[in-house]
């Protein structure tokens, strides 16, 4: 039975490999949709698929809206065509538990899935369309951080940004200037309020997204190309609201074994795809099941009732502590730390890696004796319920198909929120402590030595893709910083522990980089000497 609309008609099929089929009209969905569309998300990635698209499709389920989701992208355009058109925009979602069974759900409500390719015509016709409807309540975003960067460590504009200020919004290249110009048809249509939303993973990700659109904007009004008081309406939150938010589903890369489960439920046309931008995407996601999506409710054109569908709304602050929470203590930090030292350990499972003691340790005793410590109780969640839940459920489950390889992915982009905001509220609130922090300078040191591309047996090794391990490895290879080197790094970190854009704040002023070249004068002896330093740090 191939995966597509028709087939979903042969219910008996479906409930016979237990598969939860949506409960409502896809057809009639789609036509409410297309008539009347109140949310329109960029990025279709897996996070989208397994959280995002399935929120509108509890509130769908229960009647408590008629419209699904329209999602675009403004990359990976064959992510597009190559696993939502020839599946009719449905997926499978894989809810991978950590007692070995799997919960399947079909997701339905994707009414179109549109690259914004400004080479397709129709398609940024559709779009625009689509942003100027009154009925448009919510814009959501997930795109990576690295979505919202106008520019580099240094400040300098990367050239897609520059290219379009000076082009203005005819035929923007960035996501940012996308969705400048997306605002501007709104705009003319009659400047209706909307709700743009970001639901990545980052500190103050509405903050992010709103300067990068507005600096954009700047530039075309300065040009000339949009009148000053569209500035104005873009700015104005009565009319352009951009609310926080902190998001937490963890969603791998599709699983081989996930898809030969599903193909052995007798499901024929399903594959995975690696696209010719890196990107690994399926018809289905694989997902843990625990969830976590908290936003500002803050909706100038309306919403719809999120609460229903498992969003916790509340205010900006109450979302700032959340966020805090995750992604400076409880999750994102142990999952970097995880990522650095699995990836020169040779693991390939985060689940393995909690098996492994002295790994284990270290994330145990980072979360609850070092970034714990200096976190605000948000109050809708409990930090120490969630560490706990992290640790013991979520890290080890051994069915979900997540790699140190995928978290290492972008880390220079995660250091100053992961750590950094940990390493400025100690240095302002609680500078007595510092010299008691071993663990996050083990993972600073932990982070020079895994640029090396040099792993614990001596092995070269390809490291994830990051926009700045270039910069660093050869700011590493300047300063002499080389695997097996017999004399010490002592007193050549501090030019680079010094970028506060890289680690948040100038790691110099926390009295740590003695404890990091330490550290890393011990991860460079030679072959075993990673095992040796981590054991000897979670020891003591």
């Amino acid at each position: 039975m191939d995966l597509s609309k028709e087939n979903l008609k042969n219910t008996e099929f479906w409930n016979s490999i237990n598969v939860v089929l949506p409960k409502y009209d896809i057809d009639a969905c789609a036509a409410a949709t297309a008539a009347k569309p109140v949310w329109l998300h960029v990025g279709g990635g897996n996070i989208f698929r397994a959280f995002i698209a399935r929120i509108n499709q509890r509130l769908l389920n229960q009647g408590l809206t008629d419209t699904g989701i329209v999602v675009c992208g403004t990359q990976d355009y064959e992510n597009f065509e190559r696993v939502y058109k020839p599946f009719d925009n449905l997926s499978i979602i894989c809810d991978l538990r950590a007692d070995g069974n799997t919960g399947y759900e079909i997701i339905g409500n994707i009414t179109e899935a549109i690259a914004a390719n400004y080479d397709i015509p129709e398609n940024i016709s559709r779009l625009n369309e689509i942003a100027a409807n009154p009925s448009l309540q919510i814009i959501s975003f997930t795109i990576t951080e690295k979505g919202y960067a106008l520019r580099d460590a240094d400040g300098r504009l990367y050239e897609a940004a520059a290219k379009d200020m000076e082009n203005g919004p005819s035929h923007p290249v960035t996501c940012m200037g996308f969705i400048a110009s997306l605002l501007f048809e709104r705009y003319k249509a009659g400047g209706y309020p909307l709700a743009l939303v970001s639901m990545d993973n980052c500190s103050h990700n509405g903050d992010k997204l709103r300067s990068s659109v507005l600096e954009i904007i700047d530039a075309w009004a300065d040009k000339g190309y949009v009148d000053p008081s569209f500035r104005d309406y873009a700015n104005d939150p009565s009319r352009i609201a951009y609310p926080w938010s902190m998001i937490d589903k963890i969603t791998p890369r599709p699983s081989d074994e996930i898809l030969n489960k599903l193909t052995g439920l007798g499901i024929d046309n399903l594959k995975s795809v690696k696209t010719t931008t890196g990107l690994f995407a399926a018809p289905f996601v694989n997902a843990e099941v625990p969830e976590y999506l908290v936003v500002e409710d803050l909706f100038p054109n309306g919403r719809p009732p999120l609460e229903k569908g498992g969003v916790i709304l509340t205010d900006r602050d109450t979302v700032d502590k959340a966020e805090r929470m995750k992604v400076t203590a409880c999750l994102n930090p142990l999952h970097t730390s995880l990522a650095i030292f699995g990836c020169l350990l040779g693991f390939t499972k985060i689940s393995d890696e909690m098996n492994d003691a002295d790994l284990a340790a270290l994330v145990t005793k980072l979360g609850y004796n070092e970034c714990l410590p200096v976190v605000c109780d948000p109050g809708i969640l409990d930090p120490g319920k969630f560490l706990k839940e992290v640790l013991e459920e979520r890290f080890p489950n051994p069915f979900l198909p997540d790699t140190p390889q995928r978290i290492a992915t972008d880390t220079s982009q995660k250091l100053p929120i992961r750590f950094g905001i940990t390493l400025s509220t100690y240095l302002n609130e609680a500078p007595g402590k510092l010299s008691d922090l071993k663990l996050i300078p083990l993972v600073i040191a932990g982070w020079f030595r895994y640029l090396l591309a040099v792993d614990d047996k001596g092995e070269s090794f390809e490291i994830s893709p990051d926009p700045m391990a270039g910069f660093f490895q050869n700011e590493l290879k300047e300063q002499g910083i080389c695997y097996g080197m017999k004399d010490s790094v002592k007193g050549r970190l501090s030019g680079i522990l010094s970028n506060e854009t890289v680690f948040g704040t100038d790691v110099n002023k926390t009295g740590l980089t003695p404890v990091i070249e330490e550290y890393l004068d011990n991860l460079l002896k030679g072959n075993g000497a990673v095992r040796d330093t981590l054991h000897k740090a979670v020891a003591n």
